[in-house]
C-alpha cells in the first residue's frame, strides 16, 4: 500500500525521462530554501514567529508541488512518457473539450494546440519560475499571482472533465 512518505522517498530516489538532473535540482533548491530560511530567522528576530514559519513551509511545499508537475511536462516532448504521447498536449486538449466557458475552448483550439510548442515552453517556464520563486522566497508576489492565473486556467479548462474534481484547482488557487 502506498503512502506518502513512501511516494516522496521512491520520487527523490529515481530519474525523470530527462535523468536524474531534474531531482538533484529540486534537492538544491529544498537545501537553498532552508538555509535562506534558517539564515533569515537567525539574522531578523521578527521572522522567529510560527506565522512567518509556516508562511516559508506552504511556500516551500507549494513550489515543490508546482516543480513536481513541471517535471512531466519538460521541453522537448511536454511529456514524461517516453514515446512522447500524452502529457501536456493531451491535457491540452482535454481543455479544449471540457472548458466551462465556450471562448476558453475555443481560445484553446484555435490558437494554443495549432501553435502547441511555444505555448507549451511557456507553459514549461512558468512553472518552473513559480516553483524556484516559492521555493526561494524570490519575487514571490509575482510567482504567487502566476500560480493564481495557471491554476484559474486548470479551474476553468478542466471544469467539466469527468473524473476530475474542480474543487482541486480551486483549492490551489487559494494557496497560491
Amino acid at each position: 500500500m502506498s503512502n506518502p512518505f513512501h511516494d516522496l522517498s521512491q520520487f527523490l530516489q529515481r530519474g525523470t525521462l530527462h535523468g536524474r538532473f531534474p531531482i538533484y535540482v529540486l534537492m538544491g533548491l529544498l537545501i537553498a530554501s532552508v538555509v535562506i530560511a534558517v539564515f533569515s530567522l537567525v539574522r531578523d528576530s521578527e521572522q522567529r514567529t510560527g506565522a512567518k514559519v509556516y508562511t516559508w513551509l506552504a511556500r516551500l511545499l507549494v513550489g515543490a508541488m508546482w516543480y513536481q508537475q513541471m517535471l512531466w511536462k519538460m521541453p522537448p516532448t511536454f511529456t514524461d512518457n517516453p514515446d512522447g504521447s500524452g502529457g501536456l498536449r493531451y491535457w491540452m486538449a482535454e481543455m479544449g473539450k471540457y472548458a466551462s466557458f465556450k471562448p476558453h475552448a475555443s481560445l484553446v483550439n484555435d490558437l494554443v494546440l495549432p501553435h502547441f510548442n511555444p505555448f507549451a515552453f511557456q507553459v514549461w517556464a512558468g512553472e518552473t519560475f513559480i516553483a524556484v520563486s516559492l521555493m526561494l522566497g524570490l519575487f514571490t508576489r509575482l510567482g504567487g499571482l502566476l500560480g493564481t492565473l495557471m491554476a484559474i486556467n486548470l479551474w476553468l479548462g478542466l471544469y467539466n472533465r469527468p473524473n476530475e474534481w474542480p474543487w482541486t484547482y480551486f483549492f490551489l488557487i487559494l494557496l497560491n
